[in-house]
C-alpha cells in the first residue's frame, strides 16, 4: 500500500475556490487568486485592489469565475457570478464579460477604436488596424457619451484585430 496520499483533481461539475498562492495549491495546473491578479495587473494594468472583496473559482478546465462575496467552496450550482477568464491554455484570454466590467480599470494594452471600427467589432469582423502596442489579447474600447467604454476583449496579432465577440452578442449599429 502507498503512503502517498491521492492528488486533488478538477471536478468539472462543481466551482472549487482558488487557492491563494501557489503553496495553497492542491489540484496541478490550477491557477491562484495571486496568479489572476497580478496577471490582470500586469497584462492591463488594473490595480490589485480593484478585486478586493471579490472571490475567483475554477469549474471545468480552467473557466475562472468572479464573484462579489463569499461561498463556501466547493459548490455544485450552474453558475457563479461572472465568467472571467480562461486559463490553462499557452496564453489566458479574459471573458468579454470581465473585460466590460473591469476594463475601465486598464491603463495598459488598450485599444482605442474609431466609431467605424467599433461597428465591425461588434458585428465580430476582423480588420486591419495599426497598433504599436503588444500582441495578444487586448481591452478594446470606444469614446461613449465624453469616456471611454470597453466594448470586450480583441485579439491583436499581425496587424490585424481579430473579434471574438460571441455571435449571439454580436450587433448591427
Amino acid at each position: 500500500m502507498s503512503d502517498e496520499t491521492p492528488k486533488k483533481t478538477n471536478d468539472g461539475q462543481r466551482f472549487d475556490r482558488l487557492p491563494e498562492t501557489a503553496d495553497d495549491r492542491e489540484v496541478e495546473g490550477r491557477a491562484t487568486r495571486e496568479e489572476v491578479v497580478e496577471w490582470w495587473d500586469r497584462r492591463f494594468g488594473v490595480p490589485p485592489e480593484t478585486f478586493e472583496g471579490y472571490s475567483f473559482w475554477e469549474k471545468g478546465k480552467g473557466k475562472i469565475w468572479i464573484l462579489r462575496g463569499e461561498v463556501t467552496s466547493p459548490i455544485r450550482v450552474e453558475a457563479l457570478g461572472l465568467t472571467f477568464l480562461r486559463t490553462r491554455q499557452e496564453h489566458w484570454k479574459p471573458t468579454t464579460n470581465a473585460v466590460q466590467r473591469f476594463g475601465r480599470e486598464a491603463s495598459r494594452n488598450v485599444l482605442e477604436l474609431t466609431r467605424e471600427q467599433a461597428r465591425q467589432f461588434v458585428r465580430g469582423e476582423t480588420q486591419a488596424i495599426e497598433w504599436d502596442g503588444d500582441w495578444g489579447y487586448l481591452v478594446v474600447a470606444h469614446e461613449l457619451a465624453g469616456d471611454l467604454a470597453p466594448l470586450g476583449v480583441g485579439l491583436y496579432v499581425h496587424d490585424e484585430l481579430r473579434s471574438p465577440v460571441p455571435k449571439g452578442r454580436q450587433r448591427e449599429l
